[in-house]
């Protein structure tokens, strides 16, 4: 599902920000990456959008070669993972239907799809009576439901979440968590990007926690393996 092979990112200072990361996550495990700010987890992330390119080493997500699609097809390889921010990127001026139906409307989904996908993936987040409010209007975790609804309406098989409850209370930061829990559940694969320890180590996943651009731990749920 995703693959990297001896990974590295380094920009023009010199110093690498990933280095030599080795990595595989299968199909529909859920999994923690851990680290501290610097550490390179959002050059991570960047990388595995293809927004950023890596300096060496290869990554391959659903079987595709990151370096071998060409710039004109990133934004197909991109609709197979959706992602979910921590600032949730909604759009003000747009209701919380218009703002998922956006991410169809991009890729120039047909209104009959959009008209049957949207109300489908609002009830899953429990937003289906609040479909006609606008971002303002809500609560932090009624807008990130928003964003992960928006992420899920194409149907990814993989959700990058980056801080998802950064800006979050305790009590809505764990609705986010077993939101995500239940998509999982459901078969998509979940990768969060996060710094609360707390949620991670009552989640029992798989964390992978990262320093300074290395791995320094892969430890499964249950397990403790350091690298």
């Amino acid at each position: 599902m995703i693959r990297l092979e001896n990974v590295s990112k380094t920009y023009q200072q010199g110093v690498p920000a990933v280095d030599n990361v080795n990595l595989h996550i299968e199909q529909g495990e859920f999994v923690f990456i851990m680290g501290s700010s610097g550490s390179g987890k959002s050059t991570l992330i960047k990388m595995l959008l293809k927004e950023l390119e890596p300096t060496s080493g290869e990554i391959t997500i659903n079987g595709q070669k990151l370096s071998k699609i060409p710039r004109k097809k990133v934004p197909n390889f991109r609709r197979d993972i959706g992602v979910v921010f921590q600032n949730f990127r909604l759009l003000p001026d747009r209701n919380v239907y218009e703002n998922v139906a956006f991410a169809l409307k991009v890729v120039e989904a047909p209104n009959k799809e959009i008209k049957k996908k949207v109300p489908m993936v609002l009830s899953m987040v429990g937003l289906a009576a609040k479909y006609k409010s606008l971002p303002r209007q809500l609560s932090g975790g009624e807008q990130q439901r928003v964003a992960i609804a928006r992420a899920l309406v194409g149907e990814p098989r993989i959700l990058l979440a980056d801080e998802p409850t950064g800006n979050l209370d305790s009590a809505n930061a764990w609705e986010i968590m077993h939101l995500l829990e239940e998509i999982n559940e459901r078969g998509t694969t979940v990768v969060v990007v996060t710094h609360n320890s707390e949620i991670v180590d009552k989640m029992n996943k798989r964390v992978i926690t990262i320093k300074k651009g290395v791995v320094v731990e892969d430890r499964k749920a249950g397990e403790s393996n350091v690298v």
